[in-house]
């Protein structure tokens, strides 16, 4: 799986530790930034990056982390086909993916540990979407929407 990831400041240290881990289990990964932790950089160009790496088939799935999770979620999720989703817990992680067929995991450097992080990060990466008939209808109407609202 192609896998992308990018940061802030906020997020800078887990993407570097996250990135190497991910490295290590022989996920074929991309740094889109930042590549030093400086508080003049701000979230919505990581967002963006790793939604445009995405939208064009550089990807499969992305991995956005800042201070809180919410930022980048927020600013990914402005993309058509971009499905972010903060998650802090492992559950929520993968079933996000099952469910929702989510492609962008949003974490919070300041809301959790770097230890559930990794958890997270890879129970986010070994899920599959279901496409059961119900998970497939709900997302058939979430792109619906999409198409409607964002042209």
């Amino acid at each position: 799986m192609r896998v992308v990831i990018a940061a802030d400041h906020g997020g800078y240290e887990y993407k570097n530790i996250l990135l190497q881990e991910m490295q290590q289990h022989g996920f074929a990964i991309k740094d889109l930034g930042a590549f030093e932790s400086s508080p003049q950089d701000d979230y919505p160009d990581y967002a963006a990056a790793i939604a445009n790496a995405i939208s064009n088939d550089e990807a499969e799935r992305g991995i956005l982390i800042c201070g809180s999770g919410v930022g980048v979620c927020v600013a990914a999720n402005k993309f058509r086909g971009i499905r972010a989703g903060v998650c802090h817990d492992t559950y929520s992680a993968h079933q996000c993916v099952e469910h929702d067929n989510v492609n962008v995991l949003c974490i919070g450097q300041r809301v959790i540990g770097i230890e559930l992080a990794r958890e997270i990060t890879f129970s986010f990466l070994a899920a599959s979407f279901t496409h059961e008939e119900r998970h497939q209808r709900r997302l058939d109407k979430v792109k619906a929407i999409e198409n409607k609202n964002m042209k």
